[in-house]
């Protein structure tokens, strides 16, 4: 996995040197040339939820080396420590700590010696971040723009244009990698670096690169799943603070041997993937989020990438059926006509991705043959396929996010596994889950308990159940007049009963499709029989036009007769899946004509029997 990682770097062009990062900066602090403090400028072009501009290659302080207290980053930082702008009151002390350790960094690198070129620049800057009255005017223009404590900035140059924004230039590498050797090279405490640990004792074999290496100790933190468990100051994928997370007497990184290059090149294809590649698929109230990324070892077009349709499916109107045509169709197309002959030799790769407590959760891990992932997503789409409630079309588009929302109440609800399972089922043509289809099946007896308007997200994914389990029938997209086994048929009969009662009496409230459904799909025989009876005494009789009532008696006399025993005493959850599938083709089929055009079918029938 971690092989591909590097090769996505490599091809996104984003390898980074170890002591640079990639990060969005939200606000710059514009100075003249003299120091003089001119305006706040918003990177975001005002849009709330963005956290700026991404800047490929700002300075990043080793993260153990930060821990100690009231040091800073080089030249980006946050607005509190930048402006010395506490959040809050008790962290008025550390904020200037390190806010006097920010300017002193700008002081060094406007004043910084051979080998090393300065930046002379910085120096007025670093003047007035340490005067009070600039402060004082720099944190009143923050509160004018609705700036935040906590969002990150960085100090910009007036130039008559454009600002002149250093953390966009490399005239301060020199000097920044030469302080960062001095760190890694020093244990003395006033020259900002922490007492070294023992050094291993010989090299390892780098895991990436199987090169013998000086492992670095700790690994890089990753950023941007703060919202599906995570930490807002970053996650390590490999980390081993805990007596418990070591083995044979190695410390820190000597359990994961990889040099600092290659954990930088690793986490950065990691940001970078989350932050441009990854969906959130599930985020409960309770428990952790998840978010699946995938990439190609190639370039593929985006109207030809078709893990798009389960992302962004839609549901066409009527005129669009015909024309609608998903990526994944059109790639496959394109890969046997010859029109983009290399796709048939890509592979795609997909993570699954959740973080707890400060660490990365990898879920799960796929990869395969482009050619592959087409075929699984046009099975994806064919097997959800199913008639629509008003029997006028196949709705063949689902987004992903609507089949999660099949199995539960509300999205909020989706637990981490379940999402996890299903996205392997669309991406790999696995069967869907026993306990997802239970799930499902409990809302469908819900939405029609309760009279709500069928899904269908939800009756699409049990069809799809069907479809992919050895153990039942598989389901067609409509109503299957030769499909006979009994919980199908009892299904439909079910449904017929029901519009038996709604022609009879009109809308009754609870009628025998509220009150009895949920038995009936349970044990149908100790129901249907009932029913059944009651509709030939009490209902039937009641409708007054005659074709009409011929054609429901022929429609249940039908249905009964391809039963070849007496309704099944009860039916397995499998089974009840086919009752509701029978119950939901045959009221979709009833809905295909208006009432008026069931009565002139109805009139037709009898004047030819």
């Amino acid at each position: 996995m971690l092989h591909y990682l590097v090769d996505y770097a490599q091809r996104e062009g984003i390898i980074q040197r170890p002591g640079l990062q990639s990060k969005p900066i939200k606000w710059l602090l514009v100075f003249s040339s003299n120091g003089e403090f001119r305006q706040v400028y918003d990177l975001s072009g005002g849009q709330k939820k963005s956290k700026g501009r991404d800047f490929p290659s700002v300075p990043q302080a080793p993260a153990n080396w930060l821990l100690a207290g009231g040091r800073s980053h080089f030249l980006v930082e946050s607005l509190a420590t930048i402006a010395d702008w506490p959040d809050k009151p008790e962290q008025a002390e550390n904020i200037a700590a390190k806010h006097d350790f920010f300017v002193n960094f700008l002081r060094q690198a406007g004043t910084a010696q051979p080998p090393a070129s300065p930046v002379p620049e910085l120096v007025p800057i670093a003047d007035a971040l340490e005067d009070a009255s600039t402060l004082e005017a720099i944190r009143a223009e923050l509160v004018k723009h609705k700036a935040e404590p906590t969002d990150a900035g960085t100090v910009a140059l007036e130039t008559g244009g454009a600002p002149r924004i250093f953390a966009e230039e490399t005239c301060w590498h020199d000097w920044w990698f030469q302080y960062l050797g001095q760190i890694g090279s020093t244990s003395d405490q006033s020259s900002g670096s922490r007492p070294k640990r023992s050094a291993p004792k010989g090299t390892m074999l780098d895991l990436l690169t199987g090169d013998p290496v000086t492992p670095h100790k700790t690994h890089p933190k990753i950023n941007g799943l703060a919202d599906i468990g995570g930490l807002s100051t970053g996650d390590v994928l490999a980390g081993f603070d805990k007596d418990a997370f070591t083995s044979y007497g190695l410390e820190q990184g000597e359990n994961a041997a990889m040099s600092e290059e290659n954990t930088t090149i690793y986490t950065t294809a990691f940001k970078h993937l989350i932050a441009h590649r990854c969906r959130k698929i599930a985020s409960p109230k309770q428990g952790t989020g998840v978010k699946v990324g995938y990439w190609y070892s190639g370039i593929v077009p985006e109207d030809l990438d078709p893990t798009l349709d389960i992302f962004e499916a839609q549901e066409p109107s009527l005129m669009e059926i015909k024309q609608a045509e998903t990526r994944a169709a059109k790639a496959l197309h394109a890969i046997q006509s010859g029109e983009h002959p290399e796709l048939e030799t890509y592979r795609y790769y997909a993570i699954t991705l959740s973080a707890n407590s400060g660490r990365v959760i990898v879920r799960d891990w796929m990869e395969g043959s482009f050619e592959e992932l087409v075929d699984n997503v046009n099975a994806w789409f064919n097997d959800l396929a199913i008639i629509a409630r008003d029997g006028q079309s196949i709705i063949t588009s689902f987004k992903f996010m609507d089949v999660l929302g099949a199995t539960v109440r509300d999205l909020s609800e989706v637990q981490a596994p379940a999402a996890a399972a299903l996205w392997r089922c669309a991406l790999k043509r696995m069967p869907i889950p026993y306990e997802i289809m239970a799930q499902t099946l409990q809302r469908v007896h819900i939405d029609i308990v309760q009279d709500e308007t069928p899904r269908h997200s939800r009756f699409g994914l049990l069809k799809a159940f069907t479809i992919r389990s050895e153990r039942v029938p598989a389901m067609t997209a409509e109503l299957n007049p030769n499909e006979t086994h009994p919980a199908y048929l009892c299904g439909r009969i079910m449904a017929l009963l029901g519009s038996i009662q709604r022609e009879a009496l009109g809308d009754v409230g609870a009628g025998v499709i509220q009150r009895y459904y949920a038995a009936a799909s349970a044990t149908p025989a100790l129901v249907l029989g009932r029913l059944i009876r009651t509709a030939q005494i009490a209902h039937l009789p009641k409708i007054q036009h005659e074709g009409l009532r011929y054609w429901f008696e022929n429609q249940l006399a039908e249905l009964w007769s391809k039963m070849s025993s007496a309704p099944p005493r009860t039916l397995t959850l499998e089974e009840q899946t086919l009752f509701a599938m029978g119950y939901y083709h045959q009221l979709a089929t009833r809905l295909k004509k208006d009432d008026a055009q069931s009565k002139n079918a109805a009139q037709n029938a009898t004047q030819t029997a």
